[in-house]
């Protein structure tokens, strides 16, 4: 199990389980290339603490996080994860939240809209912006620097090197326009980036070093693999092993890893050849975790990974080649 995995595995609450994975994994981007500062949510190994403890206190206490962030109207993850973060700034230990959701307007026309005006614990006044990513890696057999444009996203309809762009030269910009002059909220803001979550490489395991990642891409990032169904056919069959257990991740149940109970999982292995026989025809790129019985007959999260139809890969590689 990861430092991470061991860190949200201690919460119960599904939600606050989500926003400790947000505020306590990795980032995509090395520093370098992030555009701005990483944003952090404790400065301080005693703040680190005191991020804990009080969400220890929200898991043991959660329906006014609930009513804030289980809101029907979130069907997107990305609002998700706002809606996540923008708890903690107003109700954590170490920040306290002056705005969220900032418009900027120019003649009745919206130019952009700033996630998150914030001061810390120092009195520091920033200016944060979220993204919450999840990209496949389809690059060729050609020798070569991998590209952030390599990386694509499930559905064919976002890139990260397009993603980087957007918050380096527009996202990140936003409260040094004179718009945001306008606005009389005082300064000054420093700009900081949260890009989170995780990379998939293709493979039957997520790898521990990955050789050709691209060189904004930071060391640490959280990563994941990806199969075609052909592929995931031929390397599992429609066997079920008793230790191991396949589940399929909504879109809503992207960030943290979900607990599986054993009665839960008594039924996944019983129903393993009909889940693999799903999976070897699906129509569009699923997300699938994979959960092992320790030694102490709990169920945890070991892999996750995507299954995407047999011609994906041919469309992601011309996806990724397009100038867009």
């Amino acid at each position: 199990m990861t430092e991470l995995a061991r860190l949200v595995d201690r919460f119960e609450d599904v939600t606050v389980r989500d926003l400790a994975c947000l505020l306590f994994a990795p980032d995509l981007l090395r520093a370098s290339a992030a555009g701005a500062p990483l944003a952090r949510p404790f400065a301080s190994p005693e703040e680190r603490d005191a991020v804990l403890g009080w969400l220890s206190t929200l898991d043991a206490a959660p329906d006014a996080f609930h009513l804030h962030a289980r809101d029907p109207k979130f069907t997107r993850l990305g609002v998700y994860a706002e809606s996540l973060l923008g708890y903690f700034i107003a109700h954590g230990p170490t920040t306290r939240l002056i705005a969220a959701n900032v418009p900027l307007r120019w003649q009745r026309r919206t130019i952009g809209e700033g996630d998150f005006l914030l001061e810390n614990e120092a009195g520091t006044r920033l200016h944060w912006e979220l993204a919450v990513k999840f990209y496949l890696h389809i690059g060729d057999d050609t020798p070569r620097v991998a590209r952030l444009a390599d990386y694509v996203g499930p559905n064919l309809q976002d890139r990260f090197d397009l993603k980087h762009a957007r918050l380096v030269t527009h996202q990140l910009a936003l409260t040094s326009r004179a718009e945001f002059a306008a606005l009389k909220l005082d300064g000054p803001w420093l700009p900081q980036s949260i890009v989170k979550d995780r990379l998939f490489y293709h493979g039957d395991a997520a790898p521990e070093v990955v050789p050709d990642v691209a060189p904004e891409v930071a060391d640490d990032h959280l990563r994941g693999w990806w199969m075609t169904a052909s592929e995931w056919h031929a390397s599992h069959g429609a066997s079920a092993r008793d230790d191991h257990a396949w589940v399929v991740q909504p879109r809503m149940a992207w960030l943290a890893s979900r607990r599986l109970y054993a009665a839960d999982a008594d039924a996944l292995l019983a129903d393993a050849a009909t889940i693999h026989t799903q999976l070897a025809s699906i129509a569009a790129p699923t997300m699938l975790a994979s959960y092992a019985r320790d030694d102490t007959g709990a169920w945890r999260e070991d892999t996750r990974g995507f299954i995407v139809p047999d011609d994906w890969p041919e469309r992601a590689r011309a996806y990724a080649a397009r100038t867009l």
